[in-house]
């Protein structure tokens, strides 16, 4: 599945600014979501290489169509339980200062346009990686669906210390 590279306005810092489409997925059956111009493909990865002295939220390397991707696990860096039964990850293709990454997750969902007044800010009584990782929230009917801050996800010097 390759999604259109179009420029959607993404959320401010401490607010989410609305409305935009977001890219959904799941990790451990929570929903999150990522503005759509930051993703540049979905696939599964063939083999992921692991690299010695990563930091943990790195899965290891892949190969995708001759690049090198950084394979990123949510599920780490989020301090998620593991699965209870193994399934293939989907990588979700991002690129970011000029790398490409692959976000590990383990159901695509679909593009959604959330409805105007949905979104709030972080609860304040987020576990602070959460807080980090997190740009804010949209109450969807059914689930609430927590968008990621990519930039912030990716940078590493923050998420070390």
């Amino acid at each position: 599945m390759v999604l259109p590279k179009t420029w959607y306005p993404i959320f401010g810092r401490s607010r989410v600014s609305e409305p935009e489409n977001l890219v959904t997925f799941t990790v451990n059956g929570q929903a999150f979501g990522i503005p759509i111009g930051r993703v540049q493909d979905a696939f599964v990865p063939d083999a992921i290489t692991a690299v010695p002295r990563a930091p943990a939220q790195v899965a290891g390397v892949m190969n995708l169509r001759g690049r090198v991707v950084t394979a990123i696990s949510l599920r780490d860096y989020l301090g998620m339980p593991a699965p209870q039964e193994a399934k293939p990850p989907i990588a979700i293709g991002i690129e970011h200062h000029g790398e490409l990454y692959g976000l590990l997750v383990e159901k695509m969902g679909e593009v959604i346009a959330p409805e105007r007044g949905s979104a709030e800010a972080n609860p304040p009584n987020l576990d602070p990686k959460w807080r980090l990782a997190l740009r804010g929230v949209y109450r969807l009917k059914d689930k609430l669906l927590l968008v990621l801050d990519v930039d912030r996800l990716l940078d590493f010097r923050k998420v070390a210390a």
